[in-house]
């Protein structure tokens, strides 16, 4: 079995690697080829990938190059983790949207939208050199905004799945304080790609006992906690809410906490430079701990998991994905992408039904699909107008005085990733 991963000169690539040695009879990979257009970290994180293969005992074989066409050919699955832009992109993206009193943020808001006008032209680039090179390869989608770059691929015809780490880190989160294994935790999770909620926690699988509410009653404050959300708000939702969903429920605290702090972006290239320097010593053999405040915890076992399934293999037989929404949130368009429990095999991943909407959530849910719909719109065919109508729908923005500013703030920010501009 071959994979390839986009963007393999990540940081993040040691925790994918650590995960693919580890669960190597969930899925056997014979190579593994990371492609990246940076030589330089490509080679560090190579060289570390390498040496935790070895280490234990992987057999399988490591590759680095930077020419894409040749690092697909041939993969059964092609990963996608690349940023377009750098962390320098991302410091801006977390830093002009302040400037006009709105949440700075990668993946939502000004912020989010800019990340997906750079990224949805370059990742459909790259999908249609995979389906070139083999039209059977599944491209599993892990590059945010999840959500918007996985409708891109699946309307282009793309065999996609897209991919987040909330879910399984809740599930994980939820094993250890019910004292239970993790695969006996099922999630009603419901929404879209950073905008979800955990309905009830079930014990043994769809139809199994939902303990959330034992849940919010025993560790309401320690999720609270995590959330940075008060434990009231908890208790009055009878939730668990995504941690993005304090960019919505509490937007003007966030506002000024961003502006009185370095951003998170300077806050990791800071840490990737010495993870880099890490990578770098011959004498490292497993991923550093500092990986971990790097983000994307449990990761590794998320796209194991599904590369597992989708290829046939030992994957778990339901899993948290986005794909097509096809009639499981009736108040959606069916090519609204949605982030649910899917059945996922080699078929792709088909939504397990899902149990009637509050309005408190399907009026969100549905508002930001609107703003996605734009947003993929102003990526595909580009122009100020569409930029603009994509940041007057979206919730955190929604004023057209903000919507105008910010349009002219993320062109001057981004016209070098903007064909158009």
């Amino acid at each position: 079995m071959k994979l390839t991963v986009v963007g393999g000169g990540s940081t993040y690539t040691p925790e994918l690697i650590d995960g693919f040695a580890r669960l190597r009879d969930t899925l056997p990979i014979t190579e593994l080829v990371l492609v990246d257009p940076a030589a330089d970290r490509l080679d560090l994180v190579g060289g570390l990938a390498r040496r935790i293969f070895a280490k234990q005992d992987h057999e399988g074989r490591i590759t680095t190059t930077s020419d894409l066409d040749a690092g697909v050919d041939g993969a059964d699955a092609v990963l996608l983790q690349l940023r377009v832009g750098g962390q320098a992109a991302r410091e801006q993206d977390e830093t002009w949207p302040l400037e006009c009193g709105c949440v700075g943020q990668e993946t939502t808001g000004a912020g989010g939208l800019a990340k997906a006008l750079r990224t949805v032209p370059v990742v459909l680039d790259i999908a249609e050199r995979v389906r070139r090179a083999n039209p059977d390869a599944w491209i599993i989608d892990f590059t945010n905004p999840v959500g918007i770059v996985t409708r891109a691929l699946l309307q282009a015809g793309h065999k996609a799945v897209g991919l987040c780490n909330v879910a399984i880190g809740f599930q994980r989160k939820f094993a250890r304080l019910l004292g239970v294994a993790p695969s006996e935790v099922h999630l009603d999770h419901v929404g879209l790609n950073h905008l979800t909620w955990e309905r009830a926690v079930r014990i043994g699988g769809p139809e199994g006992e939902n303990v959330l509410p034992r849940l919010l009653a025993e560790h309401g404050d320690a999720i609270a906690d995590d959330l940075r959300l008060p434990r009231p708000v908890l208790d009055r939702l009878g939730v668990v809410p995504s941690y993005y969903l304090r960019y919505f429920y509490a937007h003007d605290e966030v506002v000024r906490e961003l502006g009185t702090k370095p951003s998170r972006a300077a806050e990791v290239a800071a840490m990737e430079k010495e993870l880099l320097e890490m990578y770098g010593d011959p004498a490292l053999d497993e991923k550093p701990a500092l990986l971990a405040k790097r983000g994307g915890a449990f990761y590794s076992e998320a796209a194991v998991d599904l590369a597992a399934s989708l290829l046939g293999g030992g994957g778990s037989p339901y899993q948290v994905v986005n794909t097509y929404n096809n009639g499981t949130l009736p108040f959606l368009p069916d090519d609204a992408v949605i982030e649910t429990q899917a059945a996922v095999g080699a078929h792709g991943a088909a939504p397990l039904p899902v149990a009637p909407v509050d309005p408190l959530y399907a009026g969100l849910v549905a508002n930001v699909t609107a703003y996605e719909d734009l947003a993929l719109e102003a990526a595909l065919r580009g122009g100020r107008d569409r930029v603009f109508k994509a940041l007057l729908a979206h919730p955190l923005v929604g004023q057209y005085a903000y919507a105008d500013e910010l349009t002219d703030r993320l062109i001057a920010h981004n016209w070098e990733h903007l064909a158009w501009a």
